[in-house]
């Protein structure tokens, strides 16, 4: 039972990462940027396996709205990024961004910090980045380079992706930061069903040359994923810890059941039980006790999940509380959000 509640607890944390991590990442070893050339965009588009792949401009910004202010993350994707990820699902309010527009969708997090609304065409949110070069700055506008948006979308992933995250389209992002045509951070690639990545991810290196590192999901979380190996490895340890405990227990119970039997075992023996008769009593007995024991613990276990599923006794977080009978409630929450973000930008 405890194995099986970490293995869920497992399955949710990585839930919340795998939903926007591609099933590759294409980076640069050196400096924040590479060049995608044509010839190396064609080539990419004849590799078997790869079901959809997009380009990627990520820096850091910092964001302005209304007086505040906040650093974040700026993701400029391109078109191709709604055909590698499910954005639907993880935009809760407003849409998703329209091609060759200003428009940003923000996080959860950043949208709360900054006291932004939906389409709130009043206030534009202000994007803030320092300007590359050398000599002395004079004045603000010598310093950053800025651009202005409109934000048409809150998006909710986890928690740190949420507090720090702002998506844009590609051309904002070039624009910007001042890179030229073809210059990016990095390419997510969205693998087939089926597609062999040991294989996809040897001919990509091919292509893309040996400064580009490719990384897989697990890779891009390797320290979430050393955590929750380590937990995994605890919890065998301790189920085996608990397994040496019972065994021992239960050969303690059957040498008191000998002690305690001793006069009437002394009486089998003087009948004409032998030895390997009375053995095979005790045998039998221990395995009865083990077997009606394990029996009685998986059904009563059983019972339990049972009623954790149909009630939600017990839940880990928050968001797990909402059982399957409660998604209208989920729902009337989601709207009540939309409105008060559409009348109040709040």
């Amino acid at each position: 039972m405890c194995f099986l509640g970490f293995a869920g607890l497992k399955d949710f944390t990585l839930e919340f990462t795998t939903i926007i991590d591609p099933d590759l990442k294409a980076e640069s070893t050196v400096g924040k940027s590479f060049t995608l050339t044509r010839d190396i965009e064609e080539k990419l588009n004849r590799v078997n396996g790869i079901a959809a792949y997009s380009k990627i401009i990520e820096e850091r910004v910092i964001a302005s709205f209304d007086g505040n202010k906040q650093a974040c993350f700026l993701k400029g994707v391109d078109e191709n990024y709604a055909t590698v990820y499910k954005v639907d699902s993880i935009v809760e309010l407003g849409s998703w961004l329209t091609k060759n527009t200003s428009q940003v969708v923000v996080g959860w997090g950043v949208s709360r910090s900054l006291n932004i609304g939906v389409l709130d065409y009043g206030k534009r949110l202000s994007l803030y980045v320092p300007k590359p070069g050398k000599g002395q700055i004079t004045s603000v506008q010598q310093a950053f380079n800025q651009t202005d948006a409109i934000n048409v979308g809150v998006f909710s992933v986890n928690e740190k992706f949420d507090d720090t995250y702002i998506f844009s389209s590609i051309g904002l992002a070039q624009d910007l930061l001042s890179l030229p045509n073809g210059q990016f951070s990095s390419i997510e690639f969205r693998l087939t069903e089926n597609a062999d990545e040991t294989l996809i991810k040897e001919e990509l290196q091919t292509i893309l040359g040996n400064q580009i590192v490719l990384k897989n999901k697990e890779e891009l979380n390797e320290s979430l994923h050393k955590m929750l190996n380590t937990e995994n490895l605890f919890v065998y340890l301790l189920l085996t810890l608990v397994s040496i405990i019972l065994i021992f227990n239960v050969i303690g119970s059957l040498i008191m059941m000998i002690l305690d039997k001793k006069q009437t075992l002394s009486t089998l023996y003087n009948i004409g039980a032998t030895l390997k008769d009375i053995r095979k009593i005790f045998f039998l007995q221990g395995t009865i006790m083990t077997t009606l024991g394990t029996l009685i613990g998986l059904f009563i276990g059983y019972l339990i999940v049972m009623m954790q599923q149909a009630f939600s006794l017990v839940m880990i977080t928050p968001s797990l509380g909402l059982s399957r009978c409660c998604s209208c409630t989920k729902l009337c929450y989601r709207l009540f959000n939309d409105y008060h973000f559409r009348h109040y930008g709040l």
